[in-house]
């Protein structure tokens, strides 16, 4: 009766387990660690890269650097260098990744992501980018407590746990905190190095085109249709510098090859657009001092000047005036003339 029980019991628990490891969520991949002479433990995985073996640290996991350096490539490009004797576990969660300390010294370089904490047992420092720098931090703890800060690339913030007190180290800056105090800061003076090594950016992930919904395609049909009006509030200034267009030829992809051949240089069009401007038509008036006539006297009146109403008469210039014989003598004329 004990083995037929027995028998009938084993595969129950079989499939209550394999249930509950189907029910445990897949903890977030951190990156890809390696090292000669390391150890890890907690969730991880491995997979074949380049026909290489690799392990891949996930989130929860633990690393042990017994002795030389060991290296985390993470997967959004960023690296995590770990000199040892080391020990550290990381938890990521929702783009943001923690790693607490125990021991040893890391160096950390992230470009934007994952958000990065670093954690010891009273102090926290996290990396803050100086506009959208990549971060570059290097954090030692020693066995005595002491804790080495260096600011490469951005600054650091460092905060107490216990009563929220915190200070920015700027970036270049080197300081060291013994005892988990801030108020005891001093210059670091180069205390902890560890070498960050190559950088391996990994490839941004593949874009996947999802079909436009019904929704989607009727907004677009009235966009498309609605009459394009001049924006009659614009102003017209702001457009009279030049506009650039590149035309390039059809982008082409061949599964073939490894290498995608680039575009024809020759076969790339640049259009430049100007507006020409009107002529240019000054209006004013010209400033200045007024200009004043010379003042000359006036001629004297001579004899010779005068009229000689005489010699008008003989010139055969009527007189303005004729005198009652001037009157007879021109009748007398014309009754008896030459004819006569």
């Amino acid at each position: 009766m004990f083995r037929w029980l027995l028998a009938a019991t084993l595969p129950c628990a079989g499939v209550v387990a394999l249930r509950a490891a189907a029910d445990e969520p897949v903890k977030e991949p951190v990156g890809i660690v390696e090292g000669e002479s390391i150890s890890v433990q907690g969730p991880m995985s491995v997979s074949v890269i380049d026909g290489k073996v690799k392990t891949v640290l996930r989130s929860g996991g633990e690393l042990r650097v017994k002795s030389g350096r060991a290296t985390i490539d993470l997967v959004e490009g960023g690296k995590i260098a770990v000199c040892g004797p080391a020990h550290l576990s990381v938890l990521k969660s929702a783009g943001a990744l923690t790693v607490a300390l125990d021991s040893g010294t890391i160096h950390s370089y992230v470009d934007q992501e994952p958000f990065l904490t670093i954690y010891t047992a009273l102090l926290q420092a996290k990396p803050l980018a100086i506009g959208g720098a990549p971060q570059e931090t290097l954090v030692s703890l020693e066995a005595n407590g002491g804790l080495s800060v260096r600011a490469i690339g951005g600054a650091v913030r460092i905060e107490q746990q216990l009563n929220g007190q915190s200070i920015v180290v700027p970036q270049s800056g080197d300081v060291f905190l013994s005892n988990g105090q801030l108020t005891g800061m001093k210059a670091g003076g180069g205390h902890g190095s560890c070498e960050l090594g190559e950088l391996k950016f990994q490839p941004p992930p593949p874009q996947v085109s999802v079909p436009a919904t019904a929704e989607e395609v009727k907004q677009r049909h009235l966009a498309d249709t609605r009459p394009n009006l001049p924006n009659t509030g614009s102003n017209s200034s702001s457009d009279e510098g030049p506009i650039y267009q590149v035309f390039l030829p059809p982008m082409r992809f061949d599964a073939n090859l490894k290498v995608q051949q680039a575009p024809d240089p020759n076969l790339i069009v640049l259009v430049r657009r100007v507006r020409v401007r009107p002529t240019l038509i000054f209006e004013g008036r010209v400033e200045g001092d007024a200009l004043i006539a010379e003042s000359r006297p006036a001629a004297p009146v001579t004899a010779a000047s005068k009229p000689n109403p005489a010699l008008g008469t003989a010139a055969g210039v009527p007189a303005t005036n004729p005198t009652v014989a001037d009157r007879v003598r021109t009748l007398w004329k014309r009754m008896w003339g030459p004819k006569s």
